[in-house]
C-alpha cells in the first residue's frame, strides 16, 4: 500500500512538471509576442514624443505672438544685454564659465511673462545620455532654437506677419549642434549639446532632426509643421543624430 501511494505521488510531481519541449515552446511563444509588441511600443513612444514637442512649439509660437502684440508687431532679439558675468538671450540669462556648470535663469527669457514655465523648454525626444550630451548649464537644459534671421542680436527684430508668407517663416525649432572643442567634448569624442538659434549660414548646423531625420517647426502663423534638412547640410559625426539645417526659404523672412 506504502509503495502504491508513493508511485502515484511521483506520477503526480512528474505530470505538474514542465518538460524540455514545452520550456521551449513557451519561451519562443514569448520571443514572438516580444518582437510583435516591441516595435509597437517603440513607435508609439516616438508618436507621443512628436506630440509632445509640437505641442511645446505652439505654446512658444502662442507666447512669441503676445509679446509681438505687445511690441508693436516687432520680433525680440536673439541676445540682448550683457549682465551679471552673462548675457540675456532670448530665452534667459546664461552665466559665462565651463560648460554644465554655468548658472541658467529662464525668467530673464523675452518670452517668461507670457510662457512663465519650465514644462515645454526641453523637447522630449532630446536624448542627454551623458556619454554623449553636453550640458550649457548647471541643473537645466533647453531644446529649442529661435531664428536669427528674425531677432539679429543687439539689434531690433522684424515684424514677422508682415514678411511675404508667414506660414513659409520658421520662427522656431528643435535646436542642437555637435560640439568638439569644449569639454568634455574633443575632436576624438563629439558630443551633442543645446543650441539656441538658426539661420542660413553654410557653417552653422544647429537644428537638430530628432523626430525621424525630421525637425518640428513653429512658423510665424503660429502652425507646427516637421521639416527635413536641407540637401547637403547634415552634420553626421555623431552616429544616429541628425543635425543639420532648415531650407534657406523656411529662415531667411
Amino acid at each position: 500500500m506504502r509503495l502504491r501511494l508513493e508511485l502515484e505521488r511521483r506520477r503526480s510531481a512528474q505530470s505538474g512538471a514542465f518538460t524540455l519541449v514545452e520550456l521551449l515552446v513557451v519561451l519562443a511563444v514569448v520571443a514572438l509576442l516580444a518582437g510583435i509588441l516591441l516595435p509597437s511600443v517603440a513607435k508609439a513612444r516616438t508618436l507621443s514624443h512628436t506630440a509632445r514637442c509640437t505641442s511645446n512649439l505652439h505654446q512658444f509660437g502662442l507666447a512669441a505672438q503676445m509679446y509681438w502684440d505687445d511690441h508693436g508687431g516687432r520680433a525680440f532679439s536673439e541676445r540682448t544685454v550683457r549682465t551679471n558675468g552673462g548675457w540675456k538671450y532670448w530665452f534667459g540669462w546664461l552665466q559665462d564659465g565651463a560648460e554644465g556648470e554655468r548658472a541658467f535663469d529662464p525668467a530673464a527669457g523675452a518670452l517668461w511673462a507670457y510662457l512663465p514655465s519650465r514644462a515645454v523648454d526641453t523637447c522630449p525626444a532630446l536624448n542627454r545620455c551623458p556619454a554623449r550630451f553636453k550640458s550649457k548649464a548647471r541643473g537645466a537644459a533647453f531644446g529649442y532654437a529661435y531664428n536669427l534671421l528674425v531677432g539679429p542680436r543687439g539689434a531690433p527684430g522684424i515684424l514677422p506677419l508682415q514678411v511675404a508668407r508667414p506660414s513659409r517663416l520658421a520662427i522656431f525649432t528643435d535646436g542642437g549642434q555637435v560640439n568638439d572643442f569644449l569639454s568634455p567634448a574633443s575632436a576624438e569624442h563629439p558630443m551633442l549639446e543645446e543650441f539656441y538659434y538658426f539661420d542660413t549660414n553654410a557653417l552653422s548646423a544647429t537644428v537638430h532632426f530628432r523626430h525621424g531625420g525630421r525637425a518640428q517647426v513653429a512658423s510665424a502663423d503660429g502652425h507646427v509643421a516637421a521639416e527635413g534638412p536641407r540637401e547637403g547640410s547634415m552634420d553626421l559625426r555623431i552616429p544616429g543624430e541628425v543635425v543639420g539645417r532648415l531650407p534657406d526659404g523656411r529662415v531667411a523672412p
